[in-house]
């Protein structure tokens, strides 16, 4: 071969080298830029899933309130109705007993007595009617604040309804606002990132399986509740789920807490309303901590400013870090059950 062939093919190798990229290559600013904005989309949705969860919980608390006055308006009803018929048989009495004829005839009758009897009759059916007409009045006047009650509440129950909806139409909207940003890369580039992501949750769900065994010190019911929890790490969140093998981060909480004999409802929100109040400086493993304003996430404290939780679509149930934030939420306080 002579010296210029060799020249060139040495020089054809370094440069297929140069352009050949690494296998662990960095992805560029472009992918990094994307892959947060998708996680954002789906931090939105799983906040938007816990307000339609919060939503949902006051919907079911008003729609019994509703059953409730509704109940009480028919039982109202039934007793105006009642009422309504007595007093119907009273006047139809009293019309037939006091004719003019009839009592003409009486009082001139041979019979004294016969007068009295019936003019004592005449006293006892209005003295009757009388107490039937304030029943009535009373009763009505019941049933007709009962119905306006009803009415209020109905008026309540249609717009947790819509709150509900709009919501639950938020989850779908942002994780759909994902799906499409992904969609407008390359293949390539598509494959890249989900690559990418899944070697993150991998090494995630090997760490929190590490930090797992913090669990087995605890004791009670709380370490009951803890155990439970961590047995589920490396499982998918749904929003709206409660198990057994997807979750989002309330009904992880609720149904860990419900193998321990505490019912908790499924809503972030709403489970901040239960057990007493502990300071960050007096946190326990346990201990449920609560981020976001509004409240929209919650996850059992494990110790060492770590929490076993179920955090986003797109990832898995994990133990993470946090301190004064979580991601983009506010740490807001914790509760022991």
């Amino acid at each position: 071969m002579t010296r210029s062939k060799i020249l060139a093919s040495l020089l054809s190798a370094a440069l297929a080298i140069t352009l050949a990229p690494p296998a662990t290559a960095a992805p560029n600013a472009d992918l990094l830029r994307v892959r947060a904005e998708v996680e954002r989309l789906q931090e939105d949705a799983a906040e938007a899933g816990e307000n339609a969860q919060a939503a949902k919980i006051e919907l079911g608390r008003l729609q019994k309130q509703l059953a409730s006055v509704q109940q009480e308006a028919a039982s109202q009803k039934e007793n105006v109705d009642e009422i309504r018929k007595s007093l119907a048989s009273i006047a139809v009495a009293r019309y037939k007993s006091t004719g003019l004829g009839e009592s003409v005839e009486l009082l001139f009758s041979s019979d004294p007595t016969l007068y009295l009897s019936a003019a004592g009759s005449l006293e006892s059916v209005t003295r009757k009617q009388s107490l039937k007409l304030r029943q009535f009045a009373i009763a009505k006047q019941r049933l007709d604040a009962t119905s306006l009650t009803v009415g209020d509440k109905l008026s309540l129950v249609k717009a947790a309804e819509a709150r509900y909806r709009a919501q639950a139409a938020q989850v779908e909207q942002k994780l759909a606002a994902a799906e499409k940003l992904l969609s407008r890369l390359e293949k390539a580039d598509r494959e890249r990132l989900l690559r990418l992501q899944a070697m993150d949750e991998d090494a995630r769900e090997k760490y929190s399986k590490e930090q797992a065994r913090l669990a087995n010190t605890v004791s009670g019911r709380a370490g009951i509740a803890l155990r439970y929890a961590v047995k589920q790490i490396g499982d998918n969140y749904v929003w709206g789920a409660s198990g057994p093998i997807k979750w989002d981060c309330s009904g992880l909480t609720m149904r860990a807490f419900q193998q321990s004999g505490v019912r908790l409802p499924h809503s972030s929100r709403a489970q901040f309303g239960y057990g007493r109040s502990v300071a960050r400086g007096n946190l326990i493993p346990g201990d449920l901590v609560f981020f976001g304003s509004p409240i929209s996430h919650v996850g059992i404290y494990i110790g060492k400013s770590k929490m076993v939780h179920a955090p986003r679509p797109g990832a898995r149930v994990q133990i993470a870090e946090f301190g004064n934030f979580f991601g983009r939420k506010k740490y807001v306080g914790a509760r022991r059950l």
